[in-house]
């Protein structure tokens, strides 16, 4: 894994993006004093999480983020991206709250970038998903770059390591070997085992409280338990009771049900029957109108004899004086027969003219009506051809007379048609009458019957409304006795339990199904049960209920006390462990440790020795310490200050705790120098430089920031200096800030910072590999 670049926006001097590449295994940031070369320094401080405002230079947030000038605007945020190389998969990923669950961190490239805001509200992305500075913590201590800022020695805090407690020079030490993940763990293992002391406490106060409930629960289920055998017959009697009483209601509720149902079906029929018989009567009465007809008919018939008498007496009266001027007529014209009538051809040729004339209209005639008066008018042509040719007065009387008979004639001749034509009448209004009174006669049959079906419908359908009367009574007793039931094994489910409802199983060997025999039966249930209230067994299944889950609710409190006294164990095991790992590898990177550190403290002095020691420290809670200490590198298992600090010696003074710290011992070349405080401010500065160079090649974290660490060297130190540099680079990426010309030359990238006239920090890069070739 391996630095990339560095990527800065609205950040102090830094207004506009600006991209830090890494490309080499030194980089070099130059600059005259204010360009903003701190700067980034403090962005990549910023970027892991620092919180202290005083290590970046600032009071809050807002000091943080770029104000503006008179060409550039103020920012409202500022944001620092640092990007690794993940390849190799270094990173891997903390608990993750935030995401639910473990941080996925397989990319080839990881992504840590912190933001403020004006209002100091700061955000934490990894792979631009946002989480917690828990988590960047984390994730950072799983590739050693720790909170104590061991990778990051700016120019004043070289000699920091120095300067602190041995506690603290103890974490960060811990914090360089990689051994903060334990921590963590260790960390979380004793919040995790407080959690469960705590949740075991609880257990306990609870089964404490439960107890005495439990005590008169189990005494009342004492009480209950005497009533069990009354509570078995009980449950006996119900289920054979309830048995019959399921059996009857359903036997009777069939029954019903089919009962009513062929009543329905007969009353429908009936009711089917006397619709069709009022569709008769309707009918009937519509028929009745042949009454109306026959009179109607009747009326036409006298009207018409009437009428027809009329004519046979007009008849016999005409017929009387036709009679009378024929015997005239006879004897005129028998007088008549003995005068000589001469006639011309003409006159006898425009008769018989005349004559066929007329015969011809009459052939063309249809109807006697018609004919009839042509007929006449022949006679009339006939009978006075002659007379007019009778000379004298005698001629003239006989066609008068005979024109009169003539017309008397045609007169009877027309009554005698009517009267024909009425008797023809008369004989079809006879016949309709015959008819009219048969389909009376007929329709009063007809209705005699309907009467009578529908008086025997009517009285079938008043027997079928009794007997739903009837049944609609047998349907209300059965509805009680059903609700009867329910409410009965309502009260057998409280009384018995939900198990009665198996009394469907029951087998009836008894054949006797009475109603009388199961109301015994019902009051012999109702006697015991009686007897079973005053045994104090009502509501027993309740108690039995609450004593189970109470006996249930103190048998898992007792197993989750079990179960965390496991936890306990474990955690306790878990916490030993990882207490011995971090001893042993601190210990172990102790040594690692004072071997480097005595081969840089000699790179740098020429000589002399320089050491860490694990010293024991006893100090009071309420923070006054009283420190003695103890070298625990020394192979003597017990000293003398050992036995002052033993356990039986702190547990007579609870007052007091041990902790472990880091004693530096060092002795330069040609001094007898061996405390810090008698170091000059140089030498303790080179003595700082040596060791947390030593600490960064024990577990080389990914970087190492030095900000000009190099400042107070000369040119020897400033060669020895460069040397440690080449040695550093083989493990770390260094990003060096600093004026002096031997750093510079052992760098591979070189960026130089500037600032303008609006404020902003500029960037300029030269590539020395690049460099040189050009120069050649």
């Amino acid at each position: 894994m391996t630095l990339k670049r560095l990527e800065l926006s609205g950040f102090k001097s830094f207004p506009k993006k600006t991209t830090l590449e890494f490309s080499g295994p030194i980089t070099a940031i130059v600059g005259p004093n204010g360009s903003g070369k701190s700067n980034i320094v403090e962005a990549i401080r910023f970027v892991l999480g620092e919180q202290k405002m005083k290590s970046l230079r600032g009071k809050s947030g807002a000091d943080l983020i770029f104000k503006g000038s008179k060409s550039i605007p103020r920012q409202n945020r500022a944001s620092v991206s640092i990007i690794f190389d993940n390849t190799k998969k270094a990173f891997s990923g903390g608990e993750g709250l935030a995401y639910g669950g473990k941080l996925d961190l397989d990319y080839d490239e990881i992504i840590i970038k912190r933001e403020v805001h004006r209002d100091g509200v700061n955000h934490y992305f990894i792979n631009n998903t946002e989480v917690r500075l828990k988590d960047i913590l984390e994730v950072l201590s799983g590739v050693n770059i720790g909170s104590s800022g061991h990778h990051i020695i700016s120019q004043g805090e070289t000699d920091r390591i120095l300067n602190v407690s041995p506690r603290e020079r103890k974490d960060m030490i811990e914090d360089a070997l990689g051994l903060k993940v334990y921590k963590y763990k260790l960390k979380e293992s004793e919040r995790k085992l407080d959690r469960t002391n705590q949740n075991m406490k609880e257990a306990q106060s609870l089964r404490r409280e439960i107890a005495p409930h439990i005590k008169y629960l189990k005494n009342q289920v004492e009480k209950i338990e005497k009533a069990e055998n009354m509570r078995k017959e009980l449950e006996t009697l119900y289920k054979d009771y309830l048995k019959r009483e399921d059996e009857y209601t359903g036997r009777e509720g069939k029954a019903l049900e089919r009962e009513e149902r062929q009543l329905r079906e007969e009353l429908d029929k009936v009711n089917q029957g006397l619709g069709q018989e009022i569709s008769q009567e309707e009918e009937s009465r519509e028929k009745s109108a042949y009454a109306l007809e026959l009179e109607t008919t009747e009326q036409k018939l006298r009207e018409l004899r009437t009428t027809r008498d009329e004519l046979s007496r007009s008849l016999g009266r005409i017929e009387g004086m036709i009679e009378i001027e024929e015997k005239n007529r006879g004897a005129q014209e028998q007088k008549a027969r003995k005068t000589t009538v001469s006639i011309s051809i003409d006159e006898l040729t425009a008769f018989v003219d005349d004559l066929n004339k007329n015969i011809d209209e009459a052939l063309a005639k249809g109807s006697v009506e018609e004919i009839t008066p042509i007929l006449s008018s022949i006679k009339k042509l006939v009978s006075q051809f002659i007379p007019k040719r009778l000379e004298g007065s005698e001629g003239e009387v006989s066609e008068v007379r005979n024109q009169e008979i003539e017309e008397m004639t045609s007169k009877r001749d027309a009554i005698l048609t009517e009267i024909n034509k009425f008797e023809n009448e008369e004989k079809k209004l006879q016949e309709k009458a015959f008819e009219l009174k048969h389909a009376i006669e007929k329709e009063k049959q007809d209705e005699r019957k309907q009467d009578q079906l529908r008086f025997e419908l009517m009285m079938k359908k008043r027997d079928l409304e009794s007997k739903n009367d009837l049944l609609d009574v047998r349907k209300q007793n059965a509805l009680k006795t059903k609700t009867d039931f329910e409410e009965e094994l309502e009260e057998a489910k409280v009384l018995i339990g939900s198990h009665i409802l198996s009394y469907e199983a029951v087998e009836i060997t008894d054949e006797d199904q009475s109603r009388t025999q199961q109301e015994k039966r019902r009051k012999k249930l109702e006697r015991l049960k009686i007897k079973l209230e005053d045994a104090g067994a009502a509501g027993g299944s309740d108690t039995l209920k609450e004593y189970e889950e109470a006996t249930q609710r103190d048998q898992f409190l007792t197993r989750e006390i079990q179960d965390l006294e496991k936890s306990v164990t474990s955690l306790e095991t878990i916490m030993k462990e990882l207490q011995e790992k971090i001893n042993s590898e601190f210990k172990d990177g102790i040594e690692e440790i004072n071997i480097q550190f005595e081969e840089f403290f000699q790179t740098i002095f020429g000589g002399g020795t320089a050491s860490l020691a694990i010293i024991a420290q006893q100090k009071r809670k309420r923070g006054e310490s009283e420190i003695e200490s103890l070298d625990l590198t020394q192979d003597d298992s017990q000293s003398e200050s050992e036995e002052e600090l033993a356990p039986s010696d702190l547990s007579r003074e609870e007052s007091r705790e041990v902790e472990e710290g880091i004693e530096i011992n060092v002795s330069l070349p040609r001094k007898r120098a061996k405390d810090l405080h008698a170091l000059s401010g140089g030498e303790r500065s080179l003595t700082s430089i040596a060791l947390l160079f030593a600490m960064t090649q024990v577990n080389p974290p990914p970087f190492l920031v030095l900000d000009e660490t190099d400042a107070a060297l000369d040119e020897a130190n400033s060669r020895r200096y460069g040397d440690m540099l080449e040695k550093l680079a083989k493990h770390s990426d260094l990003v060096v800030v600093t004026h002096n010309r031997e750093t510079m030359s052992r760098v591979n990238v070189l960026y130089g910072v500037t600032i303008g006239a609006d404020g902003a920090s500029k960037l300029l890069s030269v590539k020395f590999d690049e460099a040189v070739a050009i120069a050649k």
